[in-house]
């Protein structure tokens, strides 16, 4: 099957797969899947089963909550569909795809999870699955991700990790990950609940950990009203805030780049790389919540992160053979620093906090992407404050120095935004990252706040890779970004996923690293994708036929 170009952007009435609906501070999110409405050809989403478009829709319809409706304080997810919650990935599509699409797709469906859990977590806003027919795979996984998991008890409805059985893959990885880190399910039930196609039920369910509540189809309604408005009642989120409205972005795509408003996009397809250039505000913006809040969507923070993380996605979904991704900035270093202080001076508003969010949430997508991250500053750079995360990101860093015209070296500028507002998905500053969280070196970068730092102070801070001069800049750039180019990919995809979680694990950290190492190899295996293998032939009436060696 051929993989389209995929379009990350959406609005309510393109959705052929959810439905919103809003009662003060509780917002529905009704799944009722366009069974012909696939992203790609040559499977019916039948079941309430999902493709990369039915999570596009829903990322982007959680993503109007969060900023389009600020009353809106809990989420219920929800099924249209009578006696079927979510059957979870569509097999079909599964088994159609190449492997490239399969990962991308399960990469995207786990940081749209990860999502409700980061909005939980950090803006208050509350999430419950009303599960109200079968619940199963990928559908559990999204039950999972909520905080609460409320199952209607008819004797028939049941929730499910099938894959081992039933295609011989994984529950996701997300899904097996949430089952022991969140919901702390013991092993041995772990191990039934994932080798069992049928499911669990009812009560059972419940005393296994699997669901938070269960209730009869008469109670259920009243059950997930209640449940919704105690979450509500937990949240800050302002009962009479404006939202913004999120507008289509501006974006020019061309046949080797994009230009959006602060962001570009650059591809050399003979050199295999692409280069990012963010550019800072060039206007003043404003300072206080009613500037803010007038500018909308066109407030350089939100805005930028909204391109950013279209372009991330876009490289990561339609350019697979760009395999290095170098990050560049440019602009005014004081216009940055002076957005950040107004993101820590109205971090408690919800308009800021979710911006944070956002920018958080889209700098961690390049954390976790397969791709070789180079910052290069040079003349012009703006890798400042919250820019700087960027920088802090790349697997490598260069930076310019001029030791012939000083005053017009590059500078790179630490700000307070650098040290935990904007941390990686396992919750770590990528400055604790980069120095093992070392104390002193920490807080020798923390002293050096607000000072423009050449790349001679920058290296003496452990803040840059190397910093070659005039002289040997291109050379020294050509030959690191050839050399990369020509290793193996896969190699770099585990090398890269190893060197950049190299401290503290998480939920997610596993989520991700469970990805990419098991999923990874147990996706390409005969057993799931040869020409007997499970999910090759599900549907078809065939058995699998297995290779019993164990690797």
């Amino acid at each position: 099957m051929t993989n389209p170009q995929v379009n990350y952007q959406t609005s309510p009435d393109q959705y052929r797969h959810w439905s919103m609906a809003f009662d003060g501070p509780i917002a529905t999110l009704c799944m009722n899947v366009d069974e012909d409405g696939g992203i790609k050809e040559g499977y019916k989403l039948k079941l309430n089963s999902y493709d990369l478009g039915v999570d596009i829709e829903l990322h982007d319809a959680v993503q109007r909550v969060r900023f389009e409706h600020p009353e809106v304080r809990t989420v219920v997810l929800t099924s249209g569909r009578d006696r079927v919650f979510c059957s979870g990935a569509n097999i079909f599509m599964l088994g159609k795809s190449t492997h490239a699409w399969k990962v991308n797709f399960c990469k995207f469906t786990n940081e749209t999870r990860n999502g409700l859990e980061d909005s939980s977590r950090h803006s208050g806003l509350k999430f419950i699955a009303a599960v109200n027919g079968s619940c199963a795979g990928g559908g559990y996984e999204l039950a999972a991700a909520c905080d609460e998991i409320i199952l209607v008890d008819d004797r028939s409805s049941s929730v499910s990790l099938p894959e081992v059985p039933l295609l011989g893959v994984l529950p996701g990885t997300g899904g097996l990950t949430r089952l022991t880190d969140k919901r702390k399910v013991r092993h041995d039930h772990a191990d039934i609940f994932c080798t069992t196609s049928e499911g669990i039920r009812g009560q059972r369910a419940k005393d296994w950990k699997l669901v938070d509540e269960v209730a009869t189809p008469a109670r259920f309604p009243q059950v997930v009203k209640e449940r919704a408005a105690a979450l509500a009642a937990q949240s800050d989120r302002p009962a009479g805030g404006k939202g913004v409205l999120l507008t289509p972005l501006h974006r020019e795509a061309s046949e080797n780049g994009i230009e959006y408003g602060f962001v570009s996009v650059a591809i050399d397809r003979a050199a295999r790389h692409a280069t990012i250039t963010v550019r800072a505000p060039a206007s003043a913006q404003p300072a206080d919540i009613a500037g803010i809040e007038a500018a909308g969507t066109q407030w350089w923070p939100l805005q930028m992160a909204r391109e950013l993380d279209n372009a991330v996605l876009h490289l990561r979904t339609n350019e697979l053979d760009i395999g290095t991704w170098i990050l560049k900035t440019s602009g005014d270093a004081q216009a940055v620093l002076a957005v950040d202080a107004s993101l820590l001076q109205h971090q408690s508003h919800w308009l800021v906090r979710e911006t944070t969010g956002l920018m958080r949430r889209t700098f961690a997508r390049l954390d976790v992407s397969s791709r070789s991250l180079f910052a290069l500053i040079d003349e012009g750079s703006c890798f400042a404050g919250s820019l700087l995360e960027l920088a802090l990101a790349a697997d490598r860093s260069y930076m310019l120095a001029l030791p012939d015209a000083p005053d017009e070296a590059p500078r790179i500028v630490a700000s307070e935004m650098n040290f935990g507002t904007l941390p990686m998905v396992n919750g770590q500053s990528r400055l604790a990252r980069q120095f093992y969280e070392d104390t002193a070196q920490i807080e020798a970068v923390h002293a050096a706040i607000g000072r423009p730092l050449d790349a001679k102070a920058a290296m003496e801070l452990g803040l840059v890779t190397a910093a070659p001069d005039d002289i040997d800049w291109a050379d020294e750039v050509r030959i690191a970004l050839e050399e990369r180019a020509s290793m193996s990919p896969d190699a770099l995809t585990g090398l890269e996923a190893n060197l950049r979680f190299n401290g503290k694990e998480s939920m997610e950290t596993r989520i991700f690293g469970r990805l990419s190492a098991w999923q990874n190899w147990i996706f390409i295996r005969p057993n799931a994708v040869g020409e007997s293998g499970a999910l090759k032939v599900y549907g078809s009436g065939s058995k699998p036929r297995f290779d019993m060696n164990r690797v």
